[in-house]
């Protein structure tokens, strides 16, 4: 076997072995196997792809009369290199959540069959090379500009260019070949047939870029389950709220903030009323119900600076930053209102829901957290003690503390 050959050859085995590790990982990823299964495709198109270019060679060289079947080797191999690219590109797509339809893919493959099909004339060879290259530009162009705006705005990459860079490359050793092809094709068709250092030199570079396209994959997984990870330890399980420790990192910096620019701020602090009750006559799933429902109409009459957190059991929290008691008053007095008239439907059965407030307004710098949520506590028992279904505010801290 020439070098070109063997360079082939272990590019085909190495893409054989990710398509394994990636239909492997597809069994177990959830969300992600349809994505991972096309990157699976991906590689093992990609393995056939060299295999059959490593074919092509091995045929012209054993039997140069028969041109035909080295030709028909060789258009297979790019048609396949092709639909690899297709495959991760769906891939990609898949995993960002992009539409699939409607799609040039379905035209664009058409189109290479064509020029495959035409590219058996060994004149035409290097048309094929020509317009396969230039498809295969602009697929991972349209991936770059993907990932570069995932990166950027998904993942919050400080340099998002980094994670389209291979697509990058890659399309610049496509745009180049297929430019190659197209303004010189006499060159391109001698270095098909033929072993020549430009080949050799392809299969490895291609190598390092099928890594880098894995790795560039890896990235993708990895990061999304650090933000599901992340987004497991700060939101509560059953409503998909802020949940304690959230809350308790989203206070803590207010509060910082405060001490450093005077920013007044309100703790409102709510109760599902009667909350076990209705657990006891409807049972605790549609207990769960209840509180998904409050989530929901709470969550409808926040500020998108303001933060809402499950705190426990049918307790929740909001924090309205930059807003003083009187300020935030109406507002408490607005969920009030919106909770109590908007029943739960139970099977056609409306249940009333309803529920108890307790306000309390940041201190100054002499005030911690811990007390600050005291008195947003006694004022929330307050409400309850004077009937539920109200607002109470808290007392003022100098009061509060001589209590």
């Amino acid at each position: 076997m020439s070098a070109t050959e063997v360079a082939f050859a272990l590019v085909a085995v190495m893409q054989a072995v990710l398509a394994l590790v990636w239909l492997i990982g597809g069994w177990w990823a959830g969300e992600m196997r349809r994505a991972a299964l096309q990157w699976g495709a991906f590689a093992g198109m990609s393995a056939l792809s060299f295999m059959l270019l490593m074919l092509a060679m091995r045929s012209a060289e054993l039997q140069p009369g028969d041109l035909l079947r080295a030709e028909l080797l060789r258009a297979g191999g790019n048609v396949c290199g092709v639909v690899a690219v297709m495959a991760l590109r769906r891939g990609i797509w898949l995993f960002l959540g992009r539409s699939l339809r409607p799609s040039i893919q379905p035209l664009l493959l058409v189109a290479v069959l064509v020029v495959a099909w035409l590219g058996l004339d060994p004149s035409m060879g290097a048309l094929r090379v020509g317009f396969n290259s230039l498809v295969l530009t602009w697929l991972c162009l349209e991936m770059a500009c993907a990932l570069h705006t995932h990166a950027r705005d998904a993942l919050r990459f400080r340099w998002p260019l980094m994670l389209s860079l291979p697509m990058l490359i890659a399309a610049l050793g496509y745009g180049t070949r297929g430019a190659r092809a197209l303004l010189d094709p006499a060159s391109v068709a001698a270095s098909m047939t033929t072993h020549s250092a430009l080949n050799v030199g392809s299969a490895f570079s291609y190598v390092v870029l099928a890594l880098a396209f894995n790795a560039m994959l890896t990235v993708l997984v990895v990061a999304r389950l650090f933000a599901q990870l992340h987004l497991l330890s700060h939101r509560d399980g059953l409503t998909g709220l802020l949940n304690r420790r959230a809350m308790q990192e989203a206070l803590d910096t207010q509060m910082r903030r405060s001490r450093r620019n005077g920013e007044a701020f309100v703790l409102m602090m709510l109760d599902a009323d009667h909350f076990k009750a209705i657990n006891d006559q409807h049972g605790h799933a549609v207990g769960d119900q209840v509180l998904k429902h409050l989530s929901t109409l709470l969550h409808s009459g926040m500020r998108e600076i303001d933060r809402l957190a499950r705190f426990g059991g049918e307790e929740f929290l909001v924090l309205l930053p930059g807003v003083t008691l009187a300020e935030a008053v109406p507002v408490a007095e607005r969920l009030r209102s919106l909770v109590a008239g908007t029943p739960l439907t139970d099977g056609g059965t409306p249940i009333a829901v309803s529920v108890s407030i307790g306000i309390a307004e940041w201190g100054g710098a002499h005030e911690d957290l811990s007390r600050l949520l005291v008195r947003a506590d006694a004022a929330l028992y307050q409400a309850k003690q004077h009937g539920r279904d109200r607002v109470a505010l808290a007392e003022a801290p100098a009061l509060a503390a001589a209590v």
